[in-house]
């Protein structure tokens, strides 16, 4: 049996600001695009916008550093306000070096500089903005595809997808940071392999699988496609947010 998904770049989406409307945003696009979105497909959104939308913007320039930030700074080679900024995002520091800050983000995300970030931020006068993560992903998520639904009446998944390094290799990769509608994480423990043995210990990064597709997409420089949509899939499993996709620090053997 041939079996295929299709993913959908959709082009024409305005520069995102602090307060649009990403809901009437997302609707404008898929109606331009010709593509009214159906059960089973999932919408893949760039954290950035959703960020934008949100105006989760920090301009560096006003921020006060601590000594600890002040202290911090010196050995990452970092400017000690953007440390605070990413102290400020974060529970705590995992890793560090010259040029390299890894942190866990408040929300359980191991990653580089608590997601704060400068690219494809524009710039304003007098000023040096970067952007955070969004307060709740898993709840932007939620509120878009309620704004889906109300439109299409369709009952697509979202997911709001980030580019993460990743430990013992180089490059980024599309990960969710919220998803709504889908299973982030499918168990498949218990279930036969190919041969009849029970599966032990597997399970299926659902929303990362589908937002590293959404990435060959979107890209990560000047190509300003920040939504994708994905056509094609199934599943079975109960809903579960990005939140599932967090290994507990006890279960982690590298912290």
């Amino acid at each position: 049996m041939t079996r295929k998904i299709t993913l959908i770049a959709l082009s024409g989406i305005k520069l995102v600001e602090p307060g649009d409307d990403l809901g009437a945003i997302s609707v404008a696009a898929l109606q331009d695009n010709g593509t009214v979105p159906k059960e089973g497909d999932v919408l893949v959104v760039a954290q950035k916008i959703v960020s934008k939308a949100e105006g989760r913007y920090v301009d560096v320039t006003t921020v006060q550093p601590s000594e600890r930030a002040v202290a911090l700074a010196a050995e990452v080679d970092k400017d000690p306000r953007f440390v605070e900024v990413v102290l400020s995002e974060s529970m705590r520091v995992v890793r560090r070096r010259p040029g390299l800050l890894i942190v866990e983000h408040r929300l359980g995300f191991v990653m580089a500089n608590a997601g704060v970030d400068h690219s494809n931020v524009p710039t304003a006068a007098a000023a040096e903005r970067v952007l955070l993560l969004p307060l709740d992903p898993d709840g932007s998520a939620r509120a878009l595809r309620e704004d889906l639904i109300a439109a299409f009446g369709a009952r697509p998944a979202v997911i709001v997808s980030d580019s993460f390094g990743r430990a013992w290799r180089k490059g980024t990769v599309g990960v969710a940071l919220g998803a709504a509608g889908m299973p982030a994480l499918v168990d498949l423990r218990g279930q036969p392999d190919l041969f009849g043995r029970e599966l032990l210990v597997t399970e299926t990064g659902f929303a990362d699988e589908i937002a590293a597709a959404a990435g060959l997409l979107m890209g990560q420089a000047a190509e300003a496609m920040p939504m994708v949509l994905v056509r094609g899939l199934a599943w079975s499993a109960p809903d579960l947010p990005v939140a599932a996709l967090i290994r507990p620090a006890e279960h982690d053997l590298f912290r």
